[in-house]
């Protein structure tokens, strides 16, 4: 496949000069993250223009969009992100904003209208969090009600975009909701202040969100930095098992 010929050798043929670039930041601001050879950031519309080639040559491995949330809303940076990264060879993936005062169908529906099923895409993500600071949307559903939702949307978006779709939660989501729970999908986890085996338990992660405040070249202001729980090599296997199969182990 071409793209994803593209992204191997971009990992192969580049990884020590982005390691030693991306990793001595890491090591100096996030030492717990800094195991970790693979980095990249998710972004939303609040990021403003990003640079993606800057951010390509600045040590970002992969890139994490917000797409939509509920059942109505796009966000304005979408398009333009999902073009850039990949035009920069940054192997980019999109995520729904779960809101909990719209049936899941209408929000399966409106994710599949806006995200195009790339086969050389990363694997959609479905974002499980509580919003405090929603204005519209105070309801919090009972535990079965959500699993029960997260199934249905996770079960089609695995039939749509042929590929495993990845969970992001929060500390205090998963362990209110998630804990013990959907063991057979890879977790996104956010983890700011320590490694995530310290609040999350015995859960798998695949993705760590370890800062909200990172900052990464091509990217004015602060921007959520990620790690990859796996090697360099094990960054290329997951690409490729992706890619191709749609196929993607938890850490």
């Amino acid at each position: 496949m071409r793209s994803l010929s593209r992204f191997m050798q971009r990992g192969l043929i580049a990884a020590g000069v982005l390691l030693l670039s991306a990793c001595s930041t890491v090591q100096q601001a996030y030492p717990e993250a800094s195991r970790f050879p693979v980095h990249g950031i998710d972004v939303s519309k609040y990021q403003g223009v990003i640079d993606w080639n800057a951010a390509a040559r600045g040590g970002v491995r992969f890139a994490y969009l917000k797409a939509t949330e509920g059942g109505d809303r796009l966000d304005d940076k979408f398009k333009a992100n999902w073009e850039g990264a990949r035009a920069a060879g940054i192997p980019t993936g999109a995520y729904h904003f779960y809101y909990f005062c719209r049936p899941v169908e209408d929000q399966v529906a409106w994710f599949k209208t806006h995200v195009p099923p790339a086969s050389d895409a990363l694997p959609p993500v479905l974002d499980m969090e509580w919003n405090h600071l929603s204005p519209t949307c105070k309801l919090r559903p009972p535990a079965e009600k959500i699993h029960a939702d997260m199934a249905v949307f996770l079960r089609e978006m695995e039939r749509f975009y042929g590929k495993k779709p990845i969970i992001y939660t929060t500390v205090d989501f998963h362990r209110e909701i998630l804990t013990g729970e959907l063991e057979n999908y890879p977790f996104w986890v956010r983890s700011v202040k320590g490694h995530p085996s310290g609040r999350y338990g015995k859960r798998s992660w695949a993705f760590w969100q370890y800062t909200a405040t990172g900052s990464v070249p091509g990217v004015q202001g602060q921007v959520d930095r990620n790690a990859f729980a796996g090697s360099e090599q094990q960054w290329q296997d997951f690409l490729a098992q992706n890619i191709a199969t749609g196929s993607i182990a938890a850490n």
